[in-house]
C-alpha cells in the first residue's frame, strides 16, 4: 500500500532508473533531461554546493558528454525508503581525447515527484578519475 501518491513504488523507481540508464548510454540529452523536474538539485563529490535547476544541470550534462562517451551503466541494487530511492551502480566511460576507459562504483540517493527526479546526490570516489 502506498502511503502518499508522490512516493514511488519499487517498480516505478526501477523503471525510471532504467529509462535514465538507456538515454544516458544513447547520449540522448533531451530524453535524459526530460526525466528531471525543472526545480531539481544535483550534488556529487566534485560539487561543494548543489546545482540548482534543470538549466544548470543541462549545462553540466552537455559539457560532460563533450568530454566523455558513456560505455556502460549497471544498476546493482535499488531500494525505496519512503520518498527516497537508493541505488548502487557502476559506470563506465571513454574519454574522448584519448580513448581511455574509466570505471567507477557509486551510490545515489534521489527523490522522485510526479515521475520526475527532484533531487539527486551521488557518492563515489573522485580518485577513480584522478580528481
Amino acid at each position: 500500500m502506498r502511503l502518499h501518491a508522490s512516493v514511488p513504488t519499487l517498480d516505478e523507481a526501477a523503471e525510471l532508473f532504467e529509462r535514465r540508464r538507456a538515454v544516458w548510454l544513447a547520449e540522448d540529452v533531451e530524453g535524459y533531461l526530460a526525466l528531471w523536474a525543472d526545480d531539481m538539485t544535483f550534488q556529487s563529490p566534485v560539487h561543494e554546493e548543489p546545482l540548482r535547476g534543470k538549466a544548470a544541470y543541462a549545462e553540466l550534462i552537455r559539457n560532460s558528454l563533450s568530454i566523455v562517451r558513456p560505455v556502460e551503466f549497471t544498476i546493482h541494487h535499488i531500494a525505496v525508503d519512503g520518498d527516497l530511492v537508493l541505488a548502487e551502480w557502476q559506470g563506465e566511460i571513454e574519454w574522448r581525447t584519448d580513448g581511455r576507459l574509466s570505471v567507477w562504483r557509486g551510490m545515489s540517493v534521489c527523490e522522485i515527484r510526479g515521475g520526475l527526479i527532484t533531487t539527486w546526490r551521488e557518492f563515489w570516489n573522485p580518485a577513480d578519475f584522478g580528481l
